[in-house]
């Protein structure tokens, strides 16, 4: 399509035209294109620089600073090509200053050295190094120029690319883009009543000045990301991720939801029966819950506690309204382990009550899948699984409360899935996410503004704080000895085993090879060996034989992370930890110290350490605090692998960086209320604007 051929929405929304209506756009550019996720022309104006070089002046040879990029220009006084190691091109340029500096090619063509001859006038851009006779640049950017050519007029962009889509090609595109920015009236979308207290720049002010920073430009902060035009962008992406789970939350709460009030004897009847006395923490959050289930609104709760703060008693009492109300309940979990861990957990407390409890997860084939599905349709007050609760054959007659354990490994979409199970007419299931992860405030001010968020912050009494140690790999040797000596006394001990490659099969070989040398160094000792490749039953009977004692010592892989609990465990062992994020390292530690011995964690590592491992080592040695670890954890690695893959619409940030902007967050959620209630449809085209086919997760 060609300007001629514009059609009324490209002049209304210019941004939200087809790439391919750009001039010189064909089929092929476009299908590199999405590779990048430019799709429409303001993908282009959104493809921010990821560096930048300042190509703006020229430095004299006697100026450079090594390890630092520079543009310098000289004509050729030696051109010289090797070949007794290995191919080189070498070529000295000598400036007005009389410094030489050598530009050395490692890949060159016949063409290439035929057009350098001695005279000739060099410009060249390229990182400066030490050479053996003097500075150097390895492979600089150059072209031959005349004593008239000018500099760049402004710092030079380096973008993200692609496979057959160079830097050129890419800033021609941009260029283009940029020459369909509507006026500052019909691209800015927020109110300038609220962008005015906050001095922000214009969006198109923004735009222009980060694809082409004026020579003056604070070159290190657009580097941090902290320049006024990135922030002004990183603002709005905020701001529309906000939007988007708050509509989201809007939606949801349009519709309504069955008024599930507690049975005040159900609840006695089953605290009654616990072998333990809930925390104030649990009874709080119990109540917050059931306050919410009590009205005809969806409830949207998360509940993140640290590790053995007792989050699935919670989920029990608020399930037990569900049912007291005649509706169903489904927890879903992401692995067998876990939500076979809440299978075992539920059927202890409901069955005396005469509770039947139906498990529903990918295993469960043939006949037995038959009879779970028919007692789902027919009503069954609970259901516990894994994905497969979601799957199309699964149909409940009147699902209630929909609980989904470790939020992170699903994400918005899935969680949808499962409610809308239970959508009925108007009336749609309540919701209650749980998660072992607890979140810095500053992450979950935006990445779960969508829910009302419940804390279990007290661990329930008689839990002793985990001694952590970290050991080189180079004293295994203590390290088997201590879990002799460990043994010796009665208790129960974890090795867990992880590998660089994310592969089940690695791991478990890995695993095996760990089990068979603690068999030969320790042969006085039984010892389980639990992997993700063994079959079901394989693992449920090592589990059991550990959990009654009958097993000193469990090799495990990292299956075990969450959902096991066996209180007479009281030491850990965690092979190349240096590999593990802090939230991994945290949870897996949390599989001791569930009784009253004194518990010890070893985290066994491989030097040399990196720095950032060091980092995580050291925080596992200073605390126990989930809250605390995960504030670190966001500082050290970021919010991407802090959560998991993160689903479409959720955290994928183009711009703004939560680590980073979070001091934008409190404005962010100020200008966010005031947009949605007095700004509506400036709302909807900013989701349109930024999230565009994830929409529909804002409106769902």
């Amino acid at each position: 399509m060609t300007d001629r051929t514009r059609t009324p929405l490209d002049e209304d929304e210019p941004g939200l035209a087809p790439v391919g209506s750009l001039p010189g756009v064909g089929s092929a550019l476009q299908q590199t294109l999405a590779k990048l996720g430019i799709v429409r022309v303001q993908d282009l104006w959104f493809h921010l620089p990821r560096q930048y070089e300042d190509r703006t002046r020229i430095t004299a040879i006697r100026d450079v600073k090594i390890g630092h990029a520079a543009q310098v220009e000289g004509v050729i006084e030696a051109v010289e090509t090797g070949f007794r190691y290995r191919a080189q091109l070498r070529v000295a340029i000598t400036d007005d200053s009389q410094t030489t500096l050598v530009l050395r090619f490692f890949h060159f063509r016949r063409a290439q050295v035929e057009r350098l001859m001695p005279g000739a006038r060099l410009r060249c851009y390229g990182e400066v190094r030490h050479g053996a006779h003097g500075p150097e640049m390895v492979h600089p950017q150059y072209q031959i120029v005349h004593a008239t050519s000018t500099v760049d007029e402004c710092l030079t962009p380096v973008y993200p690319a692609t496979e057959g889509l160079g830097q050129q090609r890419l800033r021609s595109l941009i260029a283009k883009a940029l020459t369909r920015l509507p006026d500052e009236t019909k691209l800015e979308l927020i109110p300038g009543a609220l962008r005015e207290p906050l001095q922000l720049l214009s969006l198109r002010d923004a735009l222009l000045t980060v694809h082409r920073p004026p020579p003056d430009a604070d070159l290190d902060a657009l580097m941090r990301g902290s320049h006024p035009a990135q922030q002004r962008l990183a603002f709005e992406e905020l701001l529309t991720h906000h939007l988007s789970l708050k509509r989201l939350r809007a939606q949801v709460r349009v519709h309504r939801a069955p008024a599930l009030r507690e049975s005040a004897a159900l609840r006695k009847r089953f605290i009654e029966a616990l072998p333990f006395a809930l925390t104030d923490a649990q009874r709080r959050v119990s109540s917050e819950i059931a306050t919410d289930l009590a009205r005809a609104a969806p409830m949207l709760r998360l509940v993140q506690g640290d590790v053995g703060s007792g989050k699935t008693v919670v989920a029990a009492l608020a399930a037990l309204s569900a049912i007291a109300n005649d509706h169903q309940v489904a927890l879903m979990a992401p692995t067998e382990l876990l939500a076979e861990q809440h299978l075992r957990s539920f059927r202890q407390w409901f069955e005396p009550l005469g509770l039947d409890v139906v498990w529903l997860a990918g295993k469960v084939q043939g006949r037995a899948r038959q009879t779970a599905l028919a007692a789902v349709a027919g009503g069954a007050p609970i259901v516990i699984g894994t994905h497969a609760l979601m799957q199309e054959g699964v149909v409940f007659k009147r699902l209630g409360l929909a609980i989904v354990d470790e939020q992170h490994r699903f994400g918005v979409q899935q969680r949808m899935a499962l409610r809308d199970k239970g959508a009925d007419a108007d009336l749609f299931p309540h919701q209650l996410v749980l998660t072992a992860t607890p979140i810095p405030r500053t992450l979950a001010m935006s990445v779960y503004a969508d829910l009302d968020i419940s804390a279990l912050d007290e661990l329930p009494p008689g839990r002793t704080p985990v001694r952590t140690v970290a050991v080189s790999n180079a004293r295994r040797a203590e390290v088997i000895e201590r879990i002799r000596a460990a043994c010796a006394e009665g208790l129960q001990a974890y090795w867990v085993c992880t590998i660089i490659e994310e592969s089940e099969q690695l791991i478990a070989q890995a695993a095996e090879v760990t089990h068979a040398e603690l068999s030969h160094a320790l042969p006085q000792l039984k010892i389980g060996l639990l992997h993700g490749r063994m079959k079901p039953a394989e693992k449920q009977a090592t589990m059991d034989a550990f959990k009654s004692g009958k097993l000193a010592l469990l090799v495990a892989t990292t299956v075990i992370e969450v959902g096991v609990d066996v209180p007479n465990a009281s030491l850990m062992v965690i092979e190349n930890a240096e590999r593990l994020g802090l939230a991994q390292l945290h949870q897996l530690r949390g599989r001791v110290g569930r009784g009253s011995v004194a518990s010890n964690c070893v985290l066994l590592y491989q030097p040399p350490l990196s720095v950032l491992a060091k980092q995580r080592l050291e925080v596992m040695r200073e605390t126990n605090d989930g809250f605390v670890i995960a504030e670190k954890d966001l500082q050290l690695r970021g919010p991407g692998e802090l959560l998991g893959t993160r689903q479409t619409g959720e955290l994928g940030f183009r711009i703004a960086d939560i680590v980073r902007d979070a001091h934008l967050l409190p404005a962010v959620q100020r200008v966010g209320a005031a947009i949605l209630q007095e700004y509506p449809e400036p709302a909807a085209r900013l989701v349109t604007r930024w999230i565009g086919a994830s929409a529909r997760f804002a409106d769902a």
